[in-house]
């Protein structure tokens, strides 16, 4: 005695792939935005401005920079 097996399919919807894509495609959006939010707030914490002792700084660009220290300091 043979009996038909009937197995039901287990493909996924398209609806289903639609909402699954879309869901990623949100995931990935928010990341990308937690990004530049976060670089905007790491932007905001630069150092504007250093003072050392009579040395004040506000902008400055040093491709190279030797220091001399000398012995006979006045003051």
């Amino acid at each position: 005695m043979a009996r038909d097996i009937n197995i039901p399919s287990r493909a996924v919807p398209a609806v289903s792939l639609g909402a699954m894509a879309l869901g990623a495609f949100a995931l990935g959006a928010a990341a990308v935005g937690v990004f530049a939010i976060g670089r905007l707030a790491i932007g905001q914490l630069a150092i504007k401005k250093a003072r050392f002792g009579d040395l004040e700084v506000d902008r400055l660009t040093v491709r190279r920079l030797c220091v001399l220290e000398t012995e006979d300091r006045k003051g």
